[in-house]
């Protein structure tokens, strides 16, 4: 597996195009890139955008963006219509890692180059873009577990069942496992989803009066998370995953619950993406899975972090 380190991704693209003999919009102007997002609702996916659109721009190549609205029967009709609509490059972000395998199945009888970028897939893709989750979750459950002073009752604020959220709780139970002294007394589905993190966080709560710590496997349910917590009066620090702009903002605050999340690399990961895929489209062997590496902020490093 090839390990990209952040400063090196944003000349991955351009390098590969220089490589391939492309300038401007010499031979690019003739690739579609068909866009799959689990959902649009959320400034990471958001930030992924914006930097494919970038990135695509820049070699002259056109764009299709659907989303899904974490429905796997309107990901698959999304695809279907782009396949339909002659994409060469399929970039999938998946709402379920294996629901989605028939279009990716689709994709791969119509000769399209595919690349599940942030969350994986079932099927045949050609590579997979996506970070360190299990790292994510092992780093902030041991700051988690440091900062509650390795004793007390922690809950774990679950998502849907694709592999980094996956990833990311194994990481945290691993990380839970080294604290003798520290119980996992609740894990609920919060749908990463604010309101529905902050109702199912109020029913933790409820039933956890002394409850010492949180895990949400994402930054907007931990949003949530949060204003349950506050409103409850107790003293129950959160961690979570993402590095989104509003959550490191809130990270920065004296005295706030929310002390730490182990943030990704959107843009990265994307340019890295469209990269792979095309260089797969030119050619090249490439790699079947690129992990993108995670950083853990918390208060100190969060006045200078930004995705």
């Amino acid at each position: 597996m090839t390990v990209f380190k952040k400063h090196k991704l944003t000349s991955i693209l351009a390098s590969i195009c220089c490589v391939s003999g492309l300038s401007g919009t010499a031979q690019a102007d003739e690739i579609k890139i068909g866009m799959s997002f689990q959902e649009l609702n959320n400034a990471y996916f958001v930030t992924m955008k914006e930097a494919l659109e970038e990135a695509a721009n820049s070699i002259g190549a056109t764009v299709i963006i659907t989303d899904a609205r974490h429905d796997v029967s309107k990901q698959i009709s999304d695809v279907e219509d782009m396949l339909q609509r002659g994409i060469d490059i399929l970039i999938l972000n998946p709402t379920d890692s294996v629901g989605i395998q028939s279009a990716v199945l689709s994709a791969k009888d119509a000769g399209v180059v595919t690349v599940a970028v942030d969350a994986q897939a079932e099927g045949p893709l050609d590579s997979f873009v996506g970070s360190k989750n299990y790292e994510a979750g092992l780093f902030a459950c041991r700051y988690l577990a440091d900062n509650i002073g390795g004793k007390g009752e922690v809950a774990i604020l679950d998502g849907i069942p694709v592999v980094p959220i996956l990833e990311r709780v194994r990481g945290c139970n691993d990380a839970l496992k080294e604290y003798p002294d520290i119980k996992t007394v609740a894990k609920q589905n919060g749908k990463q989803e604010r309101d529905t993190a902050m109702n199912v966080t109020e029913n933790i709560l409820q039933a956890n009066p002394n409850l010492s710590g949180m895990f949400s496997v994402n930054d907007t349910g931990s949003l949530g998370a949060l204003a349950a917590i506050d409103a409850s009066g107790l003293d129950v620090k959160l961690v979570s995953v993402d590095g989104h702009p509003e959550a490191i903002e809130v990270i920065q605050k004296q005295g706030s619950k929310f002390i730490a999340t182990s943030a990704q690399y959107p843009r990265d990961q994307i340019r890295i993406g469209l990269a792979i895929a095309l260089a797969k489209m030119w050619g090249a062997n490439v790699p079947e899975h690129i992990p993108v590496n995670v950083e853990l902020i918390d208060q100190k490093k969060a006045a200078s972090f930004h995705w």
